[in-house]
């Protein structure tokens, strides 16, 4: 398609069938945003030709990309400093476990049962360790548990779980050059300098309607985000820390994080995700399922045995800590970016990136059912029945 108001038309139809069918399954969007990919970019690709979605149309790729940028801020920015604060030793303790156990047990699947390369097979581990911020986040929300201690922990140790993930793909994945050298002494400046400069420059000249928080804040991603890309890391790495870094003052400001979701949800996050889906070879899928099976199995392994234990030991109860334990392997977001990331430079080619998103998407469903299924703890459910803020459930439930 070389319309551009066409193609465009095409993936805002797209997002639109994707966010109906959440909303009538009561899931994710984002889940539905990548299966409607996939199954466009069949569809559309039978019809048209292989380029019918253009998916790597330019425009495409720098809305997807500032997407997966802007979400990536969001969910540090999302981090209550005042929960950490109090569960920092025991969110660090089950946060490391979440992550290690599988990028070490995943990595350890692909290369000596699957037989992939070593890159591969790192990458694999990369992309499995994760758990879905976004998920856990929508259904604490939901449940009003977001208020609780108990949800405060998961949340926390869900955030120590992903900055291991964006650690380890920036370090395993970035050639150290001096690039790489100015690159970390820089960002550790603006990291540093960040909280103290940005809530006094939004005191002096923000609250007006031209919106200079948000160009702000895209100022910042960008700018790090192409260092980042100079360096010869990844654009979304440094967004997490800039998110946590102003956690304190963007999270706390309701008003600026609810405009920057809409932007981001409506329009950016649609554009990654369906692009993620749209290279999803089902052909791939249907040809080795074995090979899911066998990514699947060991993602939920390595997460519950290393996170149970983990979690009894901070003294929760059986329920709780088996329900704790399947939040916390989930996976989506830094999932897919880190497979897409490894599909984009080459680590690996298109199906062992669809093997990977499957198994993402699979993590993504299967243990958050199974947890408010049957391990539900209830007793622990705030008894005033207080409801989130409205729009926040919906906004928060796309990623």
């Amino acid at each position: 398609m070389e319309n551009v108001w066409v193609l465009a038309s095409v993936w805002v139809g797209l997002a639109l069938v994707a966010t109906l069918i959440a909303i009538w399954l009561k899931i994710s969007t984002a889940l539905t945003e990548i299966v409607v990919g996939t199954v466009a970019q069949l569809a559309i690709r039978a019809i048209v030709g292989p380029k019918g979605l253009g998916a790597k149309t330019e425009w495409i790729t720098f809305l997807a990309g500032t997407g997966a940028i802007v979400l990536t801020f969001l969910a540090g920015a999302e981090l209550d400093p005042e929960s950490f604060r109090a569960k920092w030793k025991e969110a660090t303790v089950i946060g490391l476990v979440g992550f290690t156990g599988p990028f070490l047990g995943c990595t350890a699947i692909a290369y000596y049962i699957l037989h992939w390369s070593g890159p591969s097979s790192w990458l694999a581990g990369v992309a499995l360790s994760t758990t879905s911020v976004a998920v856990v986040y929508a259904v604490m929300l939901e449940l009003g548990f977001n208020v609780t201690s108990f949800g405060k922990a998961i949340l926390a140790a869900c955030f120590i779980n992903d900055l291991g993930t964006v650690i380890a793909l920036g370090l395993i994945f970035s050639p150290f050059t001096r690039k790489t050298a100015i690159f970390i002494l820089l960002s550790i400046v603006v990291f540093f300098v960040l909280p103290f400069l940005t809530p006094r420059f939004f005191r002096r000249f923000g609250g007006r309607v031209s919106e200079l928080e948000a160009k702000y804040i895209l100022f910042l991603l960008f700018g790090m985000g192409g260092l980042a890309v100079w360096s010869g890391s990844e654009a979304v790495l440094p967004a997490y820390m800039i998110g946590m870094v102003l956690a304190g003052t963007v999270g706390k400001d309701h008003v600026l994080v609810r405009r920057l979701r809409t932007l981001t949800f409506g329009l950016l996050t649609p554009f990654y995700f369906i692009r993620a889906g749209s290279f999803v070879s089902i052909p791939a899928l249907a040809a080795a399922p074995m090979v899911f099976g066998a990514l699947f199995l060991a993602k939920m392994a390595s997460k519950i045995i290393g996170l149970w234990p983990t979690v009894k030991a901070y003294k929760y109860e059986k329920e709780e800590g088996l329900y704790f334990t399947l939040m916390m392997s989930t996976g989506l977001t830094f999932g897919t970016i880190s497979a897409l990331f490894g599909l984009s430079h080459g680590i690996i080619d298109q199906i062992k990136y669809s093997h990977l998103v499957a198994t993402v998407i699979g993590s993504a469903v299967v243990p958050t059912m199974v947890a408010n299924a049957f391990f539900l703890p209830r007793h622990l459910l705030p008894k005033n029945d207080s409801k989130p803020v409205a729009g926040e459930v919906s906004t928060a439930g796309a990623d």
